[in-house]
């Protein structure tokens, strides 16, 4: 690795880190029992694509500590991916979304193992559930094992239970706000802790731990971090209904169709008037939902211009995250890739 941030040269490491870990389990799983090999090929498959920004904003929590370049913290900050993966396999559980990078969903894809089961979907849906909760506990596993020296993992350490806590408690918030009324203030709390802190606070954060960052610079890590996280976030809300699903691998009725507390949303009634109002109130939540009612909620929304307040709150973010970051005095390379992950986590197609 160079001192030039080249993001596929990364990426291609995280891959093949990955990739090599998530076989060998898989293997190990498959063969305590023929059975378990859909479930083993499910743990695989959870790590197949990927931007790696998580893993990203880990190494360069590091490097811009001013420690090197080390193949033992690249395994260390994938882990970072494989909580994601976790997260991601339970959010498509919990939302009943069928396709997530373009093909079927880790609940959906168990279903053929259990065809002839009584209550099969149930079971595919236990079985995905489980498949998330052991991708969680291999995160740890990789991060422990990664190479580096013990008391640099204990710095880090405690830092993971509070990006779990606090990723559980945006699901569970978001789950709850479900089908309530839209207010962005909650709407942007959903965002805070489901996405935003795991995405970039806490990898920068952990990526520092490890390398023994001063309170200085953590807390100048939270001021870049947070903005940012919340409008990688905000940016995936305005994507999912106004992206071509098969640029972004995944269908875009789920957040009409689920009612869930988005910003987007929030802002849309927000700016509605009575009839508006009337007019969502009909077509959200509805379990099927045809290219008609979804037109219509995306002409509500433009009409209303709530997807330019979107991305009027994600330039504010933006702009806040780099200005912290600026004031930091980092490396000129630190601060050069910090900046390129700020355009790539906020102003990305897909």
């Amino acid at each position: 690795m160079t001192d030039r941030w080249e993001p596929a040269a990364f990426k291609a490491r995280v891959d093949e880190v990955l990739h090599r870990f998530a076989a060998e389990e898989a293997d190990q799983l498959a063969a305590i029992d023929p059975l378990l090999a859909p479930v083993a090929e499910q743990v695989e498959v959870a790590v197949a694509n990927g931007k790696r920004l998580r893993a990203a904003f880990c190494y360069w929590g590091w490097r811009a500590a001013g420690q090197p370049d080390s193949e033992a913290l690249v395994r260390a900050a994938a882990s970072m991916e494989l909580v994601h993966a976790a997260a991601v396999v339970h959010d498509d559980l919990i939302d009943d979304s069928p396709l997530r990078h373009g093909r079927a969903t880790a609940h959906v894809a168990l279903r053929p193992a259990l065809a002839r089961r009584p209550r099969a979907d149930a079971a595919a849906r236990s079985l995905a559930m489980l498949v998330g909760d052991l991708l969680m506990a291999l995160a740890g596993q990789l991060f422990t094992a990664s190479g580096l020296p013990a008391a640099y993992l204990a710095r880090a350490r405690p830092l993971w239970s509070v990006m779990a806590r606090e990723l559980i408690a945006g699901e569970c918030l978001e789950i709850l706000h479900t089908g309530g009324g839209p207010d962005t203030a909650a709407s942007l709390k959903v965002i805070r802790y489901k996405t935003a802190k795991y995405t970039v606070e806490q990898p920068l954060l952990i990526g520092g731990a490890l390398a023994g960052a001063g309170e200085r610079l953590r807390d100048g890590y939270r001021a870049y971090g947070l903005p940012l996280g919340e409008a990688f976030q905000l940016r995936d809300d305005l994507l999912g209904l106004f992206s071509d699903p098969g640029q972004t691998g995944k269908a875009d009725a789920d957040d009409v169709r689920g009612h869930r507390p988005t910003a987007l949303l929030a802002e849309t009634w927000r700016l509605a008037d009575g009839e508006d109002r009337r007019r969502l109130r009909a077509l959200l939540g509805r379990r099927r939902q045809d290219e008609t009612t979804l037109d219509t909620v995306r002409e509500t929304m433009r009409r209303l211009k709530a997807p330019e307040r979107i991305e009027d709150m994600i330039s504010d973010r933006v702009e806040e995250a780099l200005s912290a970051l600026h004031g930091l005095g980092l490396p000129a390379q630190a601060a050069t890739a910090l900046t390129s992950l700020a355009a790539s986590a906020a102003h990305r197609r897909s």
